[in-house]
């Protein structure tokens, strides 16, 4: 009988926790169902230009703890708008017809795609052209459809929140504003939970646009009741009523060429003015990507990872594994291509952060 092969992708941003997804669809595929193992290089693109090397046991030995992804990432080869640079200008090329011949040719059986909403709404694309797929969400802002969490948002929260703990003493000492900016480009998860996490003031997310004057009128009240200094946790993506999100620039080759940052000091400078009180801000940026993961993630990578395995082997294709209350599942990759996962206003956490005496920035 034909030995089944199976191949694997990381696209988009990394972050940690993406090796042990790797590690555990590669031993789990060898020792319990003796299927090849391929590994695509540098997600979506490998299989533009036939990058790609086959993983044995010894491949994936040791990078359980490791941060980023051996197999590389892009956030550039959208096989459906994939950049051709020129001398003059960048055009876009639907190339996706060379992604279905090149696995044709490598006698693939399965592609097991890791990544966020744009790479998984890719491997649904491929998937509705009759392309064996099994999907895994990451994603540090936590934003996937069809799934209560993704691995490297605990790792992320980790990172912000020790953060804000180091904020702490300066702002205390100094008597500050001082303003942290996190990841979340749509939705502000990790701004939630690790504005709670460390005991932010004032924690403002995409879902909920912001008043700078009522902002600034907070903080005196703080200092009126003897809180000489604030905390404020702040998502990227977080921008203030009627107005628009705080843009760092524009790359022009990629496939999602808006980049943002830089709403910290643009806010830092606005309450500054209006309070009279001195303001500092500190840009996590990708310090939350990078490094060993959580216990916490490396074991949901895991776990997804072996459960994708088994879909695999179940001639399951077409899904993205997930978590739904606790358990792990699989839901349709239809699904999750319909846009991010957004933090509900009335999410609880919401709640009881407001009910401790944090403020969002609206009037409630």
């Amino acid at each position: 009988m034909k030995k089944r092969r199976i191949a694997i992708l990381t696209s988009g941003g990394d972050c940690s926790g993406l090796n042990a997804v790797i590690r555990a669809v590669t031993k789990k595929a060898i020792h319990e169902y003796a299927y090849e193992v391929v590994g695509i290089k540098d997600g979506f693109e490998g299989l533009i230009f036939k990058s790609w090397r086959m993983l044995g046991e010894a491949d994936v030995s040791g990078i359980l703890t490791m941060g980023g992804t051996i197999l590389g990432t892009t956030n550039r080869a959208n096989p459906y708008k994939y950049p051709i640079e020129t001398r003059t200008k960048v055009s876009y090329k639907d190339l996706s017809s060379r992604v279905l011949r090149n696995l044709h040719q490598l006698k693939i059986d399965c592609l097991v795609t890791i990544g966020g909403d744009g790479t998984l709404d890719t491997a649904h694309r491929l998937a509705c052209q009759g392309v064996p797929i099994v999907g895994v969400p990451k994603t540090v802002d936590n934003d996937v459809k069809g799934t209560d969490i993704t691995f490297g948002f605990d790792t992320a929260v980790h990172v912000a929140t020790e953060g804000i703990d180091r904020l702490h003493t300066t702002a205390e000492s100094h008597h500050r504003i001082m303003i942290l900016e996190v990841m979340g480009r749509r939705a502000g998860w990790i701004a939630l939970y690790a504005g709670l996490a460390g005991g932010g003031d004032i924690i403002l997310i995409p879902e909920i646009p912001y008043n700078v004057p009522l902002l600034a009128k907070h903080i005196k009240d703080r200092r009126r009741r003897g809180k000489n200094f604030t905390i404020l946790v702040v998502a990227e993506g977080a921008k203030p009523v009627g107005g628009q999100v705080t843009v760092q620039r524009i790359v022009k080759d990629a496939s999602a060429p808006v980049r943002l940052g830089g709403v910290s000091f643009l806010l830092g400078q606005e309450l500054e003015r209006l309070t009279g009180i001195e303001t500092r801000n500190c840009v996590m940026g990708h310090l939350q990507r990078g490094g060993s993961p959580s216990p916490f993630d490396r074991i949901l990578a895991t776990q997804l990872g072996s459960k994708a395995v088994d879909l695999i082997a179940q001639g399951r294709f077409g899904y993205m594994v997930a978590v739904k209350e606790s358990r792990l599942t699989h839901v349709p990759l239809a699904e999750v291509a319909q846009g991010s996962r957004l933090v509900p206003t009335d999410h609880p956490l919401i709640k009881d952060a407001r009910a401790l005496g944090a403020c969002f920035g609206d009037e409630k």
